[in-house]
């Protein structure tokens, strides 16, 4: 802030002279406004400019006893910080997103800044990281998730005045990206498909229909419940409300709740597929397990008819699905990288395009947000239709010949 001589006025008169201020040759002259270590606005007064100068350079470098931070602050490390900025937010998150956050901070952010004080992260420090990271080929969309969540952490630790400045700001995160794409890495065949379908035990061949045949996602597909809430054969549609959840510290364990970005769903339930879900409960009757549902936004507890369960009855964990899902990708042939089961749904949508539907329903099909998210994902499958030249110069002339 500048600073402030109380015995003028700012304005000048009209010879030009400035204007004595009803305080003028009473009192301190030179008055300098700062912010003190918590934030807060003061203001300290000085008889002599030169005094004052030399006070206001201590106090924006932080040297004068008003604005330096408590040591504690200072020694305060990022994970310490971190911690308190999570525990401090999560009461208005959903159980997904603490766990997402506390999973990242934990595993990602922790063991590369976790025991520096914030002040020490700096620019370069960042770069450093992000550069570590795509060599070890981390995912480009888990990284920018990660990076977001620092961002956020160092952005909060500027207002609580930790730190001066975001080192975050100064990255252009695209640029390091060099273009994040959602385009899939890998999507099988129709023979593909059919191996998986080959290699995969009767009780859980209706699953892979509802990946392939539906564009449903893994938690969606063990969230189906039997009964007309999730499929009702009789008209034929197919309700995507729901996906089952696993937390061993939140609600006992397995629960329900709203699928991915609250992408929920009313589709049209493709025959094949009615008629595989309609032999798989004939042949594997549902197990009603007891569990939480948090759909309605208040916790209930409720028995669930489950289609797919385990062979003892129990619900899928995501390490228990992995088990099994190794074993069948590896005998039908699926790559390791890129080939889980969003694989089918990668699938599903690619065989829409490459038949003709129109992107709208492509993304109502998907449950997507936005147009955007469909087209920036599968453009590359949209069969491409060449331009006819001198199209508008031949209409233009046809309509003028009729004139």
């Amino acid at each position: 802030m500048p600073i402030d001589d109380l015995w003028y006025l700012s304005k000048r008169g009209t010879d030009g002279k400035r204007l004595p201020s009803k305080r003028h040759g009473r009192g301190k002259r030179w008055r300098v406004r700062y912010q003190d270590a918590h934030g807060e606005p003061r203001e300290r007064l000085f008889e002599k400019k030169v005094t004052a100068e030399d006070w206001d350079l201590k106090a924006r470098t932080g040297a004068a006893v008003e604005t330096k931070v408590d040591q504690s602050e200072r020694q305060t490390t990022f994970r310490e910080y971190a911690e308190r900025w999570r525990l401090s937010r999560e009461v208005g998150w959903a159980l997904e997103t603490r766990k997402r956050v506390e999973s990242n901070l934990r595993c990602h952010l922790y063991p590369v800044f976790g025991d520096r004080p914030p002040r020490a992260v700096t620019l370069t420090t960042v770069m450093e990281w992000l550069s570590r990271r795509l060599a070890e080929d981390t995912p480009k969309s888990s990284l920018k998730l990660y990076f977001e969540l620092l961002d956020a952490v160092m952005s909060a630790a500027v207002t609580d005045k930790v730190i001066p400045d975001n080192p975050c700001d100064g990255v252009k995160l695209a640029q390091v990206l060099r273009g994040l794409s959602r385009t899939p890495k890998w999507v099988p065949t129709e023979r593909e498909v059919l191996a998986l379908l080959g290699t995969v035990p009767d009780r859980y061949r209706a699953m892979i229909w509802l990946g392939a045949g539906q564009g449903c996602r893994l938690g969606e597909a063990l969230g189906m419940e039997d009964g007309e809430r999730c499929v009702d054969i009789g008209r034929a549609e197919l309700h995507v409300v729901q996906q089952l959840r696993y937390s061993p510290k939140e609600h006992d364990g397995f629960y329900l709740s709203e699928p991915k970005a609250g992408s929920s769903g009313t589709l049209d339930l493709d025959q094949v597929v009615g008629e595989v879900l309609t032999e798989h409960v004939r042949r594997f009757p549902p197990a009603e397990v007891e569990m939480v549902d948090i759909l309605s936004g208040e916790p209930v507890r409720r028995s669930v008819p489950l289609l797919f369960t385990t062979t003892h009855g129990n619900p899928f964990t995501d390490r228990t699905w992995s088990r099994e899902w190794v074993g069948w990708r590896d005998a039908a042939g699926w790559p390791k990288e890129h080939g889980g089961f969003h694989a089918l749904r990668h699938f599903f949508a690619t065989t829409l395009i490459t038949n003709h539907a129109e992107p709208q329903e492509v993304q109502r099909l998907l449950r997507h947000k936005t147009l955007r998210i469909t087209l920036e994902t599968y453009v590359h499958w949209w069969p491409k239709r060449d331009r006819r030249r001198g199209l508008i110069g031949e209409i233009l002339r046809a309509a003028s010949a009729d004139l």
